[in-house]
């Protein structure tokens, strides 16, 4: 009797055999004291072991940076001065995210799909540790995703994904120049009627390099002797531009 329940299940379950088979520009990415963004180039194609199944293919690509916990504070004005009043924690807010897709994202992907594999932003987004005080904690991760997006560290690039002869696909996301370091996890989803048919996982690892590595690393392990070189600096710095200036004068 259950052998016959799981077979007339298998039967019910959509019948695509579609596989993601990708390619990255680069798998690392550099930053020196003149980094100023990069552009990742993702292509692909899709494998299949059976003819093109009916209904249009989507493809969406997404790009994480590491987390990392965010307060969101809301200002008010009291007695004439703006103080901080309510705030909300977003638990493991990315650093950085963008999402491409071939089409609109409501028609390449089902509710039920967006939330069970958390693709679109407010989607991945988790709000944690609203007071009960806080009635609209949704609207505070609204102005996380408002002010990112502002400064270019959340993209939604619809309509990015270019699929050719429903097999090959390509897209170019830009990353900007303020990146934190670490691993930017890459998701590639294939849809059809906006369920996800297949998945694949891959990553780009981003380091600091050269001088930047090394003033970074010792901020970090000797922060008094990062102290005086830099105080050092700003003397030298300000007592060169003060002989200039004399210079100049005379």
């Amino acid at each position: 009797m259950i052998r016959w329940f799981a077979f007339f299940v298998l039967l019910a379950l959509p019948t695509w055999a579609e596989e993601v088979v990708l390619g990255l520009s680069q798998d690392e990415v550099a930053i020196t004291t003149s980094f100023d963004g990069s552009e990742i180039l993702i292509f692909g194609a899709v494998k299949r072991e059976a003819p093109i199944p009916e209904g249009e293919l989507g493809v969406i690509v997404t790009i994480s940076g590491p987390p990392e916990p965010v307060t969101v504070r809301r200002k008010e004005r009291r007695f004439g001065i703006w103080i901080n009043a309510d705030a909300v924690e977003i638990d493991g807010a990315p650093s950085y995210y963008a999402v491409a897709t071939s089409a609109p994202m409501d028609e390449v992907l089902g509710i039920r799909d967006n939330l069970q594999h958390k693709v679109s932003i407010p989607s991945m987004l988790n709000s944690v540790g609203a007071p009960e005080t806080v009635l609209d904690a949704s609207t505070f991760v609204a102005a996380l995703i408002r002010i990112n997006t502002n400064a270019g560290t959340y993209q939604v690039l619809e309509d990015q994904v270019v699929v050719d002869q429903d097999t090959l696909f390509r897209t170019r996301i830009r990353l900007p120049a303020a990146l934190t370091e670490g691993v930017y996890e890459t998701r590639i989803f294939l849809t059809r009627e906006g369920q996800v048919v297949s998945s694949y996982e891959t990553a780009i690892d981003v380091r600091k390099v050269g001088l930047e590595r090394w003033l970074f690393a010792l901020s970090r392990e000797n922060p008094f002797w990062y102290g005086i070189m830099s105080l050092a600096i700003a003397i030298i710095a300000g007592w060169g531009a003060s002989a200039a200036f004399s210079l100049l004068r005379n």
